[in-house]
């Protein structure tokens, strides 16, 4: 595994927002060492405009991004994975794919911003809110320690991480 990126998958339902921008974060924060990938169970075929826009603001490279189904990534010839995180409930209930690679995987559930009522300043909270959530959780595992962590370590950690929240922000 050391000899490539290490290849993680974020899993959605509808893979326009939360996996999307977690998709973003690891291939920034990962630094060439982990390839960020993202897949819907039912794939919405969009990317939410309030996920884009937010990404653009913060930087972060987005003409890659696309709305997309978790059977690319269980097609023959596909990627080895070997990280699968959900970051919605429904997802997590659901029976996934066989997934090449033998990944680990985890859940890191994330409220859904796309779902979020309202004005647009509360929207737009909603978003930040899952973009600072998925951050400070990829922070955590891009910083891990993997050589030094075995096989039930490491789940241990993935499945600690899944139950961070960002740190307060004292302004708010």
């Amino acid at each position: 595994m050391a000899d490539r990126p290490y290849n993680v998958l974020f899993l959605c339902t509808g893979n326009s927002a939360r996996s999307i921008m977690a998709e973003a974060l690891i291939n920034q924060w990962g630094r060439g060492k982990f390839l960020g990938l993202s897949a819907g169970s039912h794939p919405k075929g969009a990317v939410h405009p309030i996920a884009l826009e937010l990404l653009k603001k913060m930087n972060f490279p987005t003409e890659s991004l696309r709305s997309k189904s978790w059977n690319e990534f269980a097609a023959p010839g596909a990627l080895p994975l070997d990280f699968v995180f959900t970051v919605c409930d429904n997802a997590a209930g659901e029976v996934c794919p066989y997934w090449p690679g033998q990944p680990m995987t985890a859940h890191w559930g994330v409220p859904d911003p796309a779902a979020a009522e309202g004005s647009e300043v509360e929207q737009w909270l909603a978003f930040r809110s899952a973009f600072k959530m998925l951050d400070n959780r990829i922070k955590i595992f891009t910083s891990l320690p993997f050589d030094a962590l075995d096989r039930v370590k490491l789940q241990e950690r993935l499945d600690s991480i899944g139950k961070t929240h960002p740190p307060s922000d004292p302004t708010q």
